[in-house]
């Protein structure tokens, strides 16, 4: 199955045959599913955190989500980047039935994500004379921003003929360049598209930090050109490699690292790598290392 290009009829089937076969294989196994998605939050968090320069390790974000101490001084705005950043997934995650998006659960998202940071600016959006940039780009004004988050929510849930992570990939472009806060505009964003993906009834996605490149050229490309291609892509691709993992532990694999699987079979260790990255083959990231499951049963 080869994806090289966002969200072509193949990549569509794709999914759609991962997706039956994920519901299939996940009927009574709500606790184990719960592991893994408490197994990777220090890695959602540690990525998403990291697209916006904190400077928190994986290690010490997944000791502070422990209440562990870490061994250097970090900013107390570090640490509640990111025990509220796992709050908000947890949060999301809990819910069996996600309530569609809407301009109040964006607002109740920002308060959890920027309480104990930043009370005065949390859970609102910018006022009058709040202005924000990304790089070059300047978010709207203030007085535009409510009007353009509702045009957004209600492009999303009118369209019923689009795919769905091409409506995700739309509405996040869209989300972070109103950039509707005064900070916090990229994890909010990232965490809504995970809501999104739960309402369609799939597991959370990590966008990583390493691919931070290409998640930055989506942005370029939307604005210069409004093409949504790469993000279709970044999320398309993220979406695969989070169906192959969970499809790997509920079928009860054995569960080896792409080097091993290199070695045990004399292949070239780079041309697998190659493919785990284009997800022409069923493997995905834990800690960062790629790894693939070897079917037991």
């Amino acid at each position: 199955m080869i994806l090289t290009m966002a969200t072509t009829n193949t990549i569509k089937n794709y999914i759609k045959v991962l997706k039956t076969k994920y519901e299939q294989l996940r009927k009574g196994k709500e606790s184990l599913l719960k592991v893994i998605d408490e197994s990777e939050l220090s890695e959602s968090v540690f990525n998403s955190n990291a697209i916006e320069n904190s400077t928190l390790t994986l290690k010490e974000t997944e000791r502070i989500l422990l209440e562990l101490e870490v061994s250097r001084n970090v900013s107390v705005r570090e640490v509640f980047e990111a025990k509220n950043l796992a709050h908000m997934l947890e949060y999301i995650r809990s819910k069996s039935v996600e309530p569609e998006l809407s301009m109040d659960v964006i607002l109740l998202l920002h308060k959890m994500l920027m309480g104990n940071i930043n009370d005065a600016i949390a859970g609102r959006f910018r006022k009058k004379g709040e202005y924000v940039r990304v790089g070059t780009h300047i978010a709207p004004a203030p007085e535009h921003v409510e009007r353009m988050i509702e045009a957004i929510l209600l492009d999303f849930s009118s369209d019923q003929s689009g795919y769905f992570t091409d409506k995700i990939a739309k509405f996040h472009l869209d989300f972070e360049t109103i950039h509707p806060f005064c900070d916090g505009n990229g994890r909010m964003g990232r965490v809504i598209i995970n809501y999104q993906l739960g309402q369609f009834g799939f597991p959370n996605i990590i966008i990583r930090d390493k691919e931070k490149q290409t998640y930055y050229e989506a942005f370029g490309e939307y604005k210069e050109q409004k093409k949504t291609k790469t993000m279709e892509k970044i999320i398309t691709l993220a979406l695969t490699e989070s169906l192959h993992k969970r499809i790997a532990y509920l079928q009860g694999d054995k569960i080896v690292t792409i080097a091993d699987l290199a070695k045990a079979h004399k292949k070239s260790i780079n041309a697998l790598l190659n493919a785990a990255r284009r997800q022409t083959i069923p493997a995905f990231r834990e800690k960062g290392v790629w790894k693939i499951g070897k079917y037991t049963a």
